[in-house]
């Protein structure tokens, strides 16, 4: 399962769309000029295809794991790159950790208690295809049902965050809901 026959590559582009949610929950406030969201991701995708051999897994959960532990190495770098001579020990956190606790958040979303292994593929694949039917929505669609429903702020911080109308982010998540239920109940 490590290695993708195609290419003798990992089978890494499937999880794009899920490293860009997860980047993208964690920059928020970082002006997209100092850290881009994008470049993170590739930079992790092709960091993946570097070390390929180093990769031990065998399934989508495991890969998921070593993606999100590349992509933390180099999201706090980029961080270190903005802020060097600014450092304050007293506000480090475990950037692997928080990236862990957002993909919680997100299979939290997606299901109640499964345990057995062939529920939590089940769940797996339901996490990358959410992650990719979020990035088929309008940039404001998107951000607004992350703040809303995955970091959980209210409608008015959701509203102040995005620099709208209480009653624009609710259209937003309302249509944002109704084209992702869409997209979702697609045949794969």
């Amino acid at each position: 399962m490590a290695h993708d026959a195609e290419d003798g590559g990992l089978a890494v582009e499937r999880f794009r769309s899920y490293l860009l949610l997860l980047t993208r929950a964690r920059l928020r406030g970082v002006p997209e000029a100092r850290i881009n969201a994008s470049d993170l991701v590739q930079q992790t995708l092709l960091d993946a295809h570097r070390q390929r051999q180093q990769f031990r897994g065998d399934g989508p959960p495991e890969m998921a794991a070593w993606l999100r532990r590349m992509l933390a190495c180099n999201f706090a770098d980029a961080l270190r790159a903005l802020h060097r001579g600014k450092r304050d020990v007293n506000r480090e956190r475990s950037l692997e950790a928080e990236l862990a606790e957002s993909s919680a958040r997100l299979a939290g979303w997606l299901a109640a208690d499964q345990s057995s292994p062939s529920q939590q593929a089940a769940r797996n694949e339901q996490e990358l295809r959410l992650a990719d039917a979020l990035a088929a929505l309008s940039d404001a669609q998107r951000e607004a049902i992350v703040l809303h429903y995955w970091q959980g702020c209210s409608l008015a911080q959701t509203a102040q965050q995005l620099g709208r109308s209480p009653a624009a982010v609710a259209g937003l998540l309302h249509r944002g809901l109704k084209a992702l239920r869409s997209l979702l109940n697609e045949p794969e």
